[in-house]
């Protein structure tokens, strides 16, 4: 099990760009890349190979109206690129849950490998 505190994602609307044809990582999205492969370096987990679910308490960074979902994308993105796990098409659960706002917004993330995957869990 991985438990890591993490800052707020941006949205998906602010993560990503595009270009003509082209999509592209924006500026906020390559800053919190970085920010959380820093920290799951620090952490020194080995790369799960296996199925993962991922629980996640979402911080806001303010009281404006926002939907959380919007922020799963980009923090699995960034995961990926930090070396959690191969590729997070290995999430079989995600689980958002809203908590109070804290200033600067904060993401709790804890990280689950599970050995049959959902199936066989909830069977």
């Amino acid at each position: 099990m991985i438990h890591l505190t993490l800052p707020i994602a941006p949205t998906i609307n602010h993560y990503y760009g595009q270009s003509g044809h082209r999509k592209f990582i924006r500026p906020a999205g390559l800053k919190f890349r970085q920010e959380v492969a820093e920290i799951v370096a620090d952490a020194g987990h080995p790369t799960i190979e296996g199925r993962v679910w991922l629980f996640v308490t979402v911080s806001p960074a303010n009281k404006r109206r926002q939907d959380i979902d919007n922020r799963a994308k980009p923090l699995q993105d960034a995961l990926t690129h930090a070396g959690v796990w191969l590729d997070d098409s290995q999430v079989d659960l995600l689980l958002l849950y809203r908590q109070p706002v804290i200033k600067g917004g904060r993401m709790q993330v804890i990280i689950m490998e599970v050995e049959d995957g959902i199936e066989q869990k909830a069977a």
